[in-house]
């Protein structure tokens, strides 16, 4: 049974003693929150709804956190239950202490830990039961939560890199629009009133800006509402279906260095999982079922998605990536020198790594090559209402004459 829709509920009871008592409970209705406290033999007072646990409040560097200093703990000797306990009572976020307080009581009625962490999907991905579950019957649970970490920090970083290599630019823009409405809007028209007030023909260029800065006043808050309206509308109806994602992604990867980003990442992403669950002891086709579920983008977990379906018909893996597009000629020549050698972790381990340096180095370049086209960028849209603004100062004086 899956936990969803869980929110996290603050209370405060009494217990038998009269003393005021103060916790937090997950739960999906206040219903159960109240007989959940009534079965501890508390009066409740108050119980006050906080937020709503969606996947977004589950964020990746807490998660991460918690199944590394889980493979700490288990590797000092502490067994299952006490590690998970210590990490529970001193995990400073209410909503991840309480979610730890319920896997505590599960594993210590029996539950193995792979499975308690199936029933909270939004807070642990495929991945982390099943890699897990594979250390559970092996008796390497910390060393495969060690590895597991270690997969998931390696992605993570990966993934703030293309982040930050495209963020950049984006910050750029902003400022430049920004500082631009500022002159149009604020500074322009004050200038537009001296000039005026001189009677003097003002040159071509600053009259196209000014009548710009008018349009802008007059008409900016109505576009503004519209472009707003329009982009929650695309955000909360359009974007959320799988059409449009797909779509989208697929005009993405249209765009030549976009592309080489998305496949880096994609791949790397594909390889470091196939590395871990290979090395826990899981089946390839489990190792690929693993990484269909934690790869973002459609078109690449559609495309892991039939090697799943050609590995159980029987075809080798190298073999299957034939057949797809998104995979290339060096994966399918590497894999199949794994397959036949036996060292196939070895030669995903090296597909990972070289996935993992383009996709930097690429990111890094293109910071590197936007960074001064940026700043012409700015320079010239500055620049250039600087000039329109003293551009009539040059005859400010024949027009005072």
């Amino acid at each position: 049974m899956t936990k969803a829709n869980l929110y996290l509920f603050k209370w405060q009871a009494l217990d038998d003693m009269g003393q005021l008592r103060n916790g937090e409970n997950l739960s999906s209705q206040p219903r159960e929150v109240l007989e959940h406290l009534m079965d501890q033999g508390l009066q409740p007072l108050s119980i006050k709804r906080i937020v709503k646990l969606s996947q977004r409040f589950w964020k990746n560097k807490e998660r991460i956190a918690f199944i590394r200093q889980l493979a700490t703990l288990l590797q000092t000797g502490l067994p299952l239950t006490m590690s998970l306990k210590l990490l529970a009572n001193d995990h400073p976020l209410p909503a991840w202490s309480c979610i730890l307080t319920d896997v505590v009581k599960q594993v210590n009625e029996g539950q193995p830990l792979s499975t308690v962490l199936q029933q909270y999907p939004l807070v642990f991905p495929a991945i982390y039961p099943q890699v897990i579950a594979i250390g559970e019957l092996t008796g390497q649970l910390d060393n495969c939560c060690l590895q597991l970490a270690i997969q998931q920090e390696q992605i993570i970083r990966l993934q703030k890199t293309v982040k930050k290599a495209l963020r950049y630019p984006l910050i750029v823009m902003v400022i430049a629009s920004a500082i631009t409405l500022l002159m149009l809007t604020m500074v322009l028209p004050e200038f537009a009133k001296i000039y005026l007030s001189f009677d003097a023909e003002l040159p071509r260029f600053t009259q196209m800006l000014i009548s710009g800065s008018d349009w802008i006043i007059h008409y900016g808050p109505v576009l503004a509402t519209i472009i707003g309206l329009s982009y929650g509308g695309y955000s909360h109806f359009l974007h959320p279906q799988e059409k449009w994602q797909w779509n989208e992604q697929r005009w993405l990867l249209k765009l030549p260095i976009i592309k080489k980003l998305i496949s880096y990442g994609c791949l790397c992403q594909l390889f470091q999982t196939l590395v871990l669950t290979q090395r826990a002891g899981m089946t390839l086709s489990a190792g690929l079922s693993a990484a269909e579920s934690s790869i973002s983008n459609l078109h690449y977990k559609r495309a892991v998605g039939l090697l799943t379906q050609q590995l159980a018909q029987g075809l080798p893996l190298h073999k299957a990536l034939t057949d797809s597009p998104l995979f290339p000629p060096l994966c399918r020549q590497l894999v199949r020198i794994g397959e036949e050698s036996g060292a196939l972790d070895t030669l995903l381990q090296k597909l990972a790594e070289w996935h993992a340096e383009q996709a930097n180095e690429l990111a890094e370049g293109m910071a590197q090559k936007i960074e001064p086209l940026m700043m012409l960028f700015m320079g010239v849209i500055v620049g250039g209402l600087v000039i329109a603004m003293y551009l009539p100062i040059f005859n400010l004086g024949a027009a005072m004459n």
